[in-house]
């Protein structure tokens, strides 16, 4: 009888060790203390049912739970920029025209600046016994929701990110096409097979921060089966009324969101509910022109392209009467996406000419336009 005896002593062994490292990663992460009192009390009743037999059905759920608790970065937030110069530097270090957007977010900021300095002279009115913190007003409720809306490939979602790095954001995207239902969003309740949080929970975690930007992309491509409850779940979620306290179905406590910056993206209007249309801010990004592209392709895109190459700088020279027939190889597009797929399989065909040594005696690659079809095939546009 020694030996099962002291199998069972291993295996409880183990068992005891695996909540003792429960129990130090809940009080050592910084959350609400009644949200740690109670993940503290999940793992206490562990150490009941271990002699019973039952640990491992009831350590794995409680084990996960309290995973995903201690990755929601609770009370962490970046210092937002709000530098209106820098602000600007950044957003046209990325993006070429665009300016109805740029103002609009330039506007944004300014109002942030303004309200930062009042929470700064409230913060040093504060009583000294009062142990309060003045708090940022305008970070969430006075924060407009903007909602890019333009076709595909217009660069809505670049925007996006170039409006987070202004602010000094961390950014994540959560992609509304085609969801699956409202639990993508709420989570799904523990008691429930194959429970989780949501997308928005799990953006904090990735993130590590409470205050990112989140970009809710394809707002009207939303299943027309979930669309109504996806919508509802969205007006609460953006609504600065009740987002403080947005609860999901898996944390089951509420969580504060008002420190989140979201922007909206949609190809139309159409399948967005007008009662969360009226919550959003719409800017309309209407097609590039023949010179709008020229600048970006030359000074935006090919830049980034060459670097993510490997290429050395000024291997490619560009005839500047080749641009045209760069930016229409197959007639107009009204996006930039396309565009930048022709500059990337254009410095790959070099890329490869480079590696094979068959570089011009010049020592460069001049793109013309008697020669432009060597590196951009007629396919270009349709297969790329």
């Amino acid at each position: 009888m020694a030996a099962p005896q002291t199998v069972q002593n291993t295996s409880q062994t183990s068992e005891i060790e695996e909540i003792n490292k429960l129990v130090q990663l809940v009080s050592t992460t910084a959350m609400p203390q009644d949200l740690k009192d109670r993940a503290m009390g999940m793992v206490v009743r562990l150490e009941k049912v271990v002699k019973y037999g039952s640990f491992s059905r009831e350590y794995e759920p409680i084990e996960k739970f309290v995973s995903w608790i201690t990755k929601i970065p609770w009370g962490k937030y970046t210092q937002d920029d709000l530098d209106l110069k820098h602000v600007k530097i950044q957003l046209d270090k990325t993006h070429y025209g665009v300016d109805n957007i740029k103002e609009r977010i330039l506007e944004y900021v300014a109002m942030l600046n303004l309200l930062s300095r009042t929470s700064a002279v409230t913060k040093a009115n504060t009583t000294a016994g009062s142990g309060e913190m003045a708090r940022l007003q305008g970070s969430s409720s006075h924060a407009p929701i903007l909602c890019l809306v333009g076709i595909q490939g217009i660069g809505k979602t670049s925007i996006a990110k170039s409006i987070a790095t202004a602010l000094n954001r961390q950014f994540v995207r959560i992609g509304l096409g085609g969801l699956a239902g409202v639990s993508e969003l709420r989570g799904r309740s523990r008691g429930e097979i194959d429970a989780e949080p949501g997308q928005v929970i799990k953006s904090l975690a990735r993130t590590g921060v409470m205050n990112p930007m989140i970009l809710l992309d394809e707002v009207d491509k939303v299943s027309d089966v979930s669309r109504a409850d996806v919508m509802a779940a969205l007006l609460e979620i953006l609504d600065p009324e009740q987002n403080s306290a947005f609860r999901d179905n898996y944390i089951d406590y509420p969580v504060d969101l008002s420190g989140v910056v979201f922007i909206c993206t949609a190809n139309n209007l159409g399948g967005i509910s007008a009662a969360l249309l009226d919550r959003l801010e719409v800017i309309r990004m209407i097609s590039y022109s023949d010179e709008e592209k020229t600048h970006i392709a030359r000074d935006y895109l090919l830049p980034k392209v060459m670097e993510n190459s490997g290429l050395p700088p000024g291997v490619i020279e560009f005839d500047d009467r080749v641009w045209p027939l760069v930016i229409r190889p197959l007639g107009f597009d009204a996006g930039i996406r396309e565009l930048e797929r022709t500059l990337t399989r254009l410095v790959r065909i070099i890329a490869k000419k480079v590696v094979l040594q068959d570089v011009p005696p010049e020592g460069k690659f001049v793109i013309n336009p008697e020669n432009f079809r060597q590196y951009i095939p007629e396919e270009i546009g349709v297969v790329s």
